[in-house]
């Protein structure tokens, strides 16, 4: 159970400060000197991080399913020669800024949360397509050999062998992308959408330090609570694959 000591020192130490973040305002007044306006309360810091990690989620979720089955795709057979493409679109959602993408999609998706998601999912596929090919090319070719001679059907061998084996190294791309994307999620703001860049965007419009330090380090909280719960699952999956 120690594995998971630090992930829930990190969430109940986001958990309490999001809930007694308005209470501290004195605490904000060194950089912001000469204000009463010290904390920002449009919005309960809650409900921001509650739409943020919600954003982050399911943009994580899109992405996952769709960098990993096409990984799968092009490490068949039959896919290899989709490979230079699959990696050249993954490549371009990495490259275009999120910025772009929302400024292109919101005249088609409106403003708000579904262009955030469209953005946060394309800006997050390209490292979880990268570490799922390292991964199922990392798998030594006579393991695969030695379950398919068992008499393994393809999904057996790519459920109960390529999985298992390359696991570890698909967490840690999904890992990466989804701190990345805990920070890309504030631009969501600058459309409309909830998240915990609200009091970043509100700081910087209205010169208020204090707002921009607030989102910030809530924000960075999230993404050490998150990646310290990634490093956990993944050395809970790194132990059950030396026990198996």
């Amino acid at each position: 159970m120690r594995v998971w000591l630090t992930p829930v020192i990190w969430f109940a130490l986001l958990g309490v400060l999001a809930a007694f973040l308005p209470a501290m305002g004195s605490l904000f007044s060194w950089v912001q000197p000469g204000t009463d306006d010290l904390v920002y309360s449009r919005d309960s810091f809650y409900l921001l991080l509650q739409s943020h990690a919600w954003l982050v989620l399911v943009s994580a979720t899109i992405g996952t399913l769709v960098a990993v089955s096409a990984g799968i795709f092009v490490t068949r057979p039959w896919g290899r020669d989709f490979l230079p493409l699959v990696s050249q679109i993954a490549s371009i959602g990495q490259t275009v800024p999120p910025v772009a993408v929302l400024a292109l999609a919101v005249p088609a998706l409106g403003f708000g949360e579904k262009p955030t998601l469209l953005a946060l999912a394309l800006y997050g596929l390209l490292p979880i397509l990268r570490n799922t090919l390292a991964g199922m090319d990392g798998i030594n070719p006579g393991v695969l050999e030695a379950a398919r001679g068992m008499g393994m059907s393809p999904a057996g061998v790519l459920f109960k062998v390529e999985f298992p084996l390359a696991g570890r190294v698909i967490l840690a791309g999904i890992r990466t992308s989804v701190t990345i994307n805990i920070a890309t999620a504030a631009i969501g703001s600058t459309i409309g959408a909830r998240t915990l860049g609200d009091p970043v965007i509100a700081g910087l419009v209205n010169g208020n330090t204090a707002y921009v330090l607030q989102g910030a380090i809530l924000i960075g909280l999230l993404a050490l609570a998150t990646d310290s719960l990634f490093e956990a699952v993944e050395r809970l999956w790194a132990r059950r694959s030396l026990a198996v």
